[in-house]
């Protein structure tokens, strides 16, 4: 008979259930218990994590890119600094709990290794196939030839260190060849897309040799790791011929069925749903399983799984999107800080071991910089563009560091060999940027633009011939600023600025042509001609849509940056602004631009002059952000909008390198309905107060006429918003009142201002009124007129008031900003910020809450066309 097993402990048991109070029963959470490792695990991923964003902020200073940070955290963290404290490493990182920190990091690793499948790009490769196979192969080959020569002195000096496999020459020589000869893709990206070259020729050229480098050098680590694990060299060809075997079943035959179903459930065309970012994980982590257990590497599978998935309307960026935070923020950090933990510096402790940490350093770096260099010469490439691309293809980081791992794990590497090519691998990575910011500035690059184009000489001696007589081109450059005639304008395309934006150009493209009634081709006459085709204005205002996304540390920004002919084409905001242009006269162009926020002045000053731009159109953000992923559920007032300090001194930067005429524009319902209510709350028999979900409807406009006030001070800030009021006007929709406040200004001013009412033609004179006042009192009397000529209709498509903005040589209004203020119970907003973007007088109007949007005009300022 069975003995009956009591569930209650006795009194004398000695088998207890562990505690369950925690550190409330004294429990002690730093002591590593295998059957709860995640009390541990979480202290240590805490530490790695923290540790590494601290050390990168500083590193970011100084543009180095963030695997800098995080293998600096690993070896800090590691023996070679911190281990060296007593009782640190048994505290920390017990030798218990390395296999659960190992499996979280290679679990990351193998994700992260199908992100970088996934970013390269086979397109750009065939595309450039020629250049790509000569600067790859150079810039792999010889480095690699040089690797093997110094692997045979590795080999026999440091082959008796402890924990290594008995493995052939061969074996080792290949290995370190790969080593020294690979190129760190994905950080490659990185710093390109740092210093804006991913568009130069330069970064075509790195690009598509790096992606090819890429490809070789994970195919030849994974022969080398085969080779170690096979027992034998028949065993070896298996795996090898079974790796060929698996990729080309993936290439054949699932690559076709994955497009097919992403396509069958519409992910292909709108990114990926739940359930296919689940499909491509386990087909990732069966890859991975695959490669793994015939003798590869897991993380190959999982490369290979990123190689063949589609970049076809961005899918492979919104892929990414879905999976890079927690890839890069929580497993990388922890992969690499296991790989401090195998680094011990004090093991380079003799004169031999630095020489050869000096040597590999020499091998790696000058094997890829002069064969890159040699390579991309050949390519008819200027010299100083082939050192840049020699020094960028030696940029070594962080798939470096993984191949080092690999090495170790697969104990063809004692860590002491380990720790000199982690050495190398620090070293070749920080002194990337800083060498390619060197050989290759912004102003060389600028220089060798307009050389091969054909502008200039080599010495920066212009060769147009419409130059050579400097006085008929100032004469010309002279008339052109004096007539003030818009031809060309570029236009920074916000999302939220985009319907009042809208509105604004349609007033610059004229009136549209009647269209006739439309005929039936086969009705028409026996002349075949269609009599009611409408005629375009034989010169339309051509307008550049600029719209800039911010380049963040996100690899998908990166791999949007790489893949930017494909983002433009397929913008929304973009393609709406085209379809408005061909709708309203214009003839318009886009471009979309990934870069930092902080560089967003810079950009748009450049597209100006690439475009030659008579004026930018900058609309203030209607959000208050620079952002355009600023929260939409804040109650954006005009104040809350500019009292934001980045997107301020974003219009200030502008303005003081403007390379042209520019208008900001601060909208205050122009041409778009007011604020809708929220759904009203009705009461049902329940009681319950629920949202209504009917529809609101927004009326047609029926009144579509706008009211410009210019107040004219004089200036040439001034004199060039007169000339733009002026060409709005020409819309018959537009009526204008130009007050002219005299305040005792030179003759030339009212001269001015007397020559621009005469020339106005009959038909602007019954929309345009010109009036002059005199007064001791300029903003008080600016006010009580602005009050009487905006915002009086309610049915109107909103109002405008144009401002010069105004210099150290027009008049200063800031004494009287504030007595105008307290005259009519207001209150500085943002104070000095707005009136250094803006000026005086429109902060006043904005403070008083002027009941009308506002148009800031600058005249080019001399400084910025030097």
């Amino acid at each position: 008979m069975a003995t009956p097993v009591s569930g209650t402990p006795t009194p004398t048991s000695t088998v207890r259930a562990a505690h369950q109070g925690g550190i409330i029963e004294g429990a002690n959470p730093s002591v590593y218990n295998p059957k709860d490792p995640i009390i541990v695990f979480i202290i240590q991923a805490g530490i790695i994590i923290i540790f590494c964003r601290l050390l990168h902020y500083p590193l970011s200073k100084i543009r180095q890119p963030r695997v800098i940070a995080e293998i600096l955290g690993g070896i800090l963290l590691g023996p070679s600094v911190l281990g060296r404290i007593p009782g640190f490493s048994d505290a920390i990182f017990p030798k218990e709990s390395i296999p659960v920190l190992s499996l979280a990091a290679n679990l990351g690793l193998v994700l992260f290794l199908f992100l970088v499948g996934l970013e390269v790009d086979l397109r750009l490769l065939l595309s450039n196939w020629k250049v790509a196979l000569s600067v790859g192969a150079a810039g792999m080959a010889l480095p690699f030839g040089l690797g093997c020569a110094i692997a045979y002195g590795l080999y026999h000096q440091f082959r008796e260190d402890s924990g290594l496999l008995p493995i052939s020459f061969g074996t080792y020589m290949l290995f370190v060849g790969v080593a020294t000869a690979i190129t760190a893709f994905p950080v490659l990206c990185r710093i390109l897309t740092e210093l804006k070259l991913l568009q130069d020729n330069v970064g075509v050229v790195v690009l598509s040799a790096g992606v090819g480098n890429d490809v070789v050098g994970w195919i030849l680590l994974a022969l080398c790791v085969a080779l170690v694990n096979a027992g034998t060299g028949i065993t070896a060809l298996w795996v090898l011929l079974t790796s060929v075997a698996y990729i080309l079943f993936l290439v054949y035959a699932v690559r076709p069925a994955l497009v097919w179903i992403l396509r069958r459930s519409g992910s292909l065309q709108n990114g990926p749903t739940q359930s296919m970012v689940a499909l491509i994980v386990l087909l990732t982590l069966a890859s991975s399983f695959f490669t793994g257990i015939i003798g590869v590497h897991p993380i190959f599978g999982a490369f290979l799984v990123g190689l063949i998935c589609p970049h076809d309307d961005g899918f492979a960026i919104k892929l990414t999107e879905k999976l890079e935070d927690l890839v890069t923020v929580f497993f990388l950090p922890l992969y690499f800080a296991l790989s401090g933990l195998s680094t011990n510096i004090g093991l380079l402790d003799s004169g031999i071991t630095w020489a050869y940490v000096f040597g590999v350093i020499a091998v790696a770096f000058f094997g890829k910089f002069i064969g890159g260099t040699i390579a991309a010469r050949l390519c008819k490439m200027v010299w100083r563009e082939s050192f840049t691309v020699g020094v960028l293809m030696s940029c070594k980081g962080l798939v470096e560091l993984i191949v080092l791992n690999i090495g170790l794990q697969a104990r063809i590497l004692s860590t002491r060999t380990f720790t000199i090519f982690v050495v190398m691998a620090l070293v070749t990575t920080f002194a990337t940027t800083p060498l390619t910011s060197a050989l290759y500035p912004p102003w060389y690059r600028k220089k060798l633009a307009a050389w091969k184009r054909g502008e200039i000489d080599w010495n920066g001696n212009s060769l147009r011939e419409d130059t050579q007589s400097s006085g008929d081109a100032d004469a010309i450059s002279s008339d052109k600023l004096q007539a003030g005639e818009i031809q060309r304008l570029l236009v920074y395309l916000r999302l939220e600025s985009l319907p009042s934006l809208l509105t604004f150009l349609s007033l610059l493209g004229g009136d549209r042509p009647e269209a006739g009634r439309r005929v039936h081709p086969s009705k028409k006459g026996n002349d075949g001609a269609d009599e009611t085709t409408p005629l375009v204005q034989k010169r339309p205002l051509q307008v550049h849509g600029l719209r800039m996304l911010e380049l963040t540390e996100r690899l998908s920004s990166v791999m949007k940056d790489s893949e930017i002919d494909d983002v433009t084409t397929t913008d929304p905001v973009v393609n709406s602004f085209y379809s408005f242009g061909q709708l309203n006269n214009l003839a318009v162009s886009g471009d979309v631009e990934i870069v930092p926020e902080g560089s967003y002045a810079e950009t748009i000053a450049q597209s100006a002059s690439q475009q030659g731009s008579d004026m930018v159109f900058l609309p203030w953000s209607e959000s208050g952000s620079l952002s355009e992923t600023g929260s939409s559920t804040i109650e954006h007032t005009t104040h809350h909008r500019l009292d934001n300090g980045p997107h301020s001194h974003f219009i200030s930067s502008f303005l003081r390198r403007a390379p042209c005429h520019t208008a900001v524009f601060v909208n205050n319902g122009f041409g778009t309905p007011g604020q809708r209510d929220g759904a009203a709350l009705r009461r049902t028999k329940s009681k319950a107060s629920l949202r209504s979900h009917r529809g609101h409807y927004a009326a047609p406009l029926t009144n579509r006429t706008h009211h410009v006030f210019f107040p004219y001070f004089g200036g040439l800030d001034d004199r060039t918003a007169m000339r733009f009021v002026l060409r709005l006007a020409r819309n018959v929709n537009v009526t204008a009142t130009i007050l002219f406040i005299d305040v005792g200004q030179e003759e030339q001013e009212k001269g001015f201002f007397a020559s621009m009412k005469d020339s106005v033609s009959p038909e602007l004179e019954s929309r345009v009124l010109f009036d002059v006042i005199q007064t001791s009192q300029p903003l008080t009397e600016l006010h009580t007129r602005a009050v009487s000529e905006v915002g009086q209709s309610t049915k109107s498509s909103g109002d405008l008031i144009v401002l010069g903005r105004g210099d150290e040589s027009t008049i200063s209004f800031k004494s009287e900003v504030q007595q105008v203020l307290s005259s009519t119970g207001h209150t500085t907003l943002a104070g000095s910020d707005v009136s250094q973007s803006l000026g005086d007088v429109a902060h006043a109007l904005i403070a008083i809450r002027v009941k009308a949007s506002l148009l800031v005009v600058q005249f080019k300022r001399e400084e910025s066309a030097s």
